[in-house]
């Protein structure tokens, strides 16, 4: 089972998409400064999570959610107070 997510920095309120089999494991990758793109915005907070059965199908959902309709999606949510 994979995870796609949402991760949020503390420092700047930027939004990072990706997807992983351990998202807890992930997040503590992203705030131990191990993944060059996140690193110099951490500390990062989870903010949303979806689960998908295949690799093929996490990609796909990960690539919406970095579009422009994904990123109002994640607007949506955060302007409704769920984020």
């Amino acid at each position: 089972m994979f995870f796609v997510y949402a991760i949020k920095s503390k420092v700047d309120g930027r939004i990072y998409v990706g997807f992983s089999t351990d998202p807890v494991k992930r997040l503590k990758e992203h705030n131990a400064g191990k993944t060059k793109s996140t690193k110099g915005f951490r500390p990062w907070e989870i903010i949303y999570q979806e689960t998908a059965k295949t690799r093929t199908e996490a990609r796909a959902r990960e690539i919406f959610l970095k579009s422009g309709s994904g990123k109002e999606f994640l607007k949506s949510i955060k302007d409704l107070g769920i984020l």
